[in-house]
């Protein structure tokens, strides 16, 4: 893996073939879109039905597959950034992003940094204080970010999904899965009461707003045009079987660890802690902690991916608003200059990673501000309509090349996610604590 960040940067006629060394932007989403409350959504629906959920597990990664397509396509395709092509569809986009970036990014900083630092005090108790580890990991999430650029930030990424990968893995083969269930798991089925959490696996686990920087991680790559097409293609499946296998994996531990023993967990990422103190129980110290471990890596990949990723957007977004001030009218070559680093060494790139760390740190001594939460809830179910309606919007428009424009298929599957996730944001609008 450590020759991928180089191998198509250089190359913008595109690679001779398409080849799995290629493949690094789906590891990056991965590791950032599957977060530890994503885990714990998906042992307590494993706890609960057992393997009857399994099924939709898997259709979640087909829809993922289709909106990460639909966004790397986008900039391959035409060479522009997706903000340039929601900055196109009307001042609308701009609007709702501004208000959408900043009220996310300061509620998710502190649940990013919080998430890291859980794992952290469970390893060491007789440790600092849980909001002394949170501000750390914040703080080395920034220098990180600050001073990488994304080949580096892509190896970190890579390790941090092996460490995961192997936690998750091993923990579910510890429990002794029943192999037999979980392929009948496969067969739609809805048991009562199991809406809602139905929903919640095809939509909920894999990315929301990183679905949006999977089309910025690719130009990072170096892959700017459409001759980078099928590695792309290649690099996004492998994303989302990835994350199939951490959800599958997840539902097993809740369905042999949880489910028959009618244990329950704590809502939120403390549930990861109760189940690293039932496995310390049943397989001893050693499992525990190497439980912990995984569950560090992935709240921390989380993080500093949404501190590289996230920021990338908003730097493309500022610059789209100085233009606009200016007078400049929208050009091509965005993605050659996320492709040189050239956002990643820019000013709003780096005030928008200052967002995510500083301010966040008061909310981990103040109980969130009522309002702050309503705004966040809303502003966070529309973001994934959002998506899927702006993408179907660009990709069967002539701002895409005809070659490279949707078809039956793609309209149909981000159609069906674009639905889906219209039924999700009415509820999750409907459970807000108004």
């Amino acid at each position: 893996m450590a020759g991928m960040a180089d191998a198509g940067t250089n190359d913008k006629s595109g690679p001779r073939k398409s080849s799995w060394r290629y493949i690094g932007p789906g590891i990056v989403v991965a590791a950032t879109g599957v977060g530890a409350g994503d885990l714990v959504a998906t042992l307590i629906a494993g706890s609960k039905y057992g393997y009857t959920l399994m099924w939709a597990a898997v259709i979640g990664c087909i829809v993922k597959i289709a909106l990460a397509e639909a966004s790397g396509r986008w900039h391959l395709a035409t060479g522009r950034t997706l903000f340039e092509g929601w900055h196109s569809l009307g001042p609308w986009t701009t609007w709702y992003f501004s208000v959408y970036v900043v009220v996310w990014g300061f509620i998710y900083g502190a649940t990013a940094m919080s998430s890291s630092a859980l794992p952290l005090a469970a390893l060491f108790p007789d440790g600092p204080d849980l909001k002394v580890w949170a501000i750390g990991t914040g703080l080395i999430g920034l220098v990180f970010v600050w001073f990488n650029q994304y080949a580096v930030f892509e190896k970190v990424m890579t390790a941090m999904v092996g460490v995961m990968f192997v936690v998750v893995v091993y923990v579910a083969i510890r429990v002794s899965p029943d192999l037999g269930a979980a392929f009948a798991g496969l067969a739609p089925v809805l048991p009562d009461g199991s809406l809602l959490y139905t929903l919640g696996l095809i939509g909920g686990v894999g990315g929301t707003i990183t679905m949006a920087a999977y089309g910025y991680w690719v130009n990072a790559k170096g892959w700017t045009n459409s001759a980078w097409m099928k590695v792309m293609r290649v690099d996004n499946r492998v994303a989302y079987i990835t994350t199939g296998i951490f959800v599958v994996a997840m539902l097993i531990v809740g369905a042999e660890l949880l489910h028959a023993s009618q244990i329950a967990l704590s809502s939120g990422d403390k549930g990861l802690v109760d189940l690293g103190q039932v496995l310390e129980s049943r397989y001893g110290e050693a499992t525990a902690k190497l439980f912990l471990i995984g569950f560090f890596a992935t709240s921390f990949s989380s993080l500093i991916g949404v501190w590289h990723g996230v920021s990338l957007l908003f730097a493309d977004f500022a610059e789209r608003v100085q233009k606009d001030r200016r007078g400049v009218s929208a050009k091509q070559g965005s993605a050659e200059e996320v492709a040189a680093g050239v956002k990643e060494r820019s000013v709003p790139f780096r005030v928008y990673l200052l967002w995510l760390t500083f301010p966040p740190m008061a909310l981990l001594w103040l109980d969130q501000p009522f309002g702050l939460v309503i705004a966040y809830g809303v502003l966070g179910a529309f973001f994934m309509p959002f998506l899927a309606a702006t993408l179907l919007w660009l990709l069967n428009s002539s701002r895409t090349p005809a070659e490279w424009r949707n078809g039956i298929l793609s309209n149909v599957m981000l159609t069906v996610s674009g639905l889906l996730f219209v039924i999700l944001c009415i509820q999750q609008v409907r459970e807000l604590p108004w």
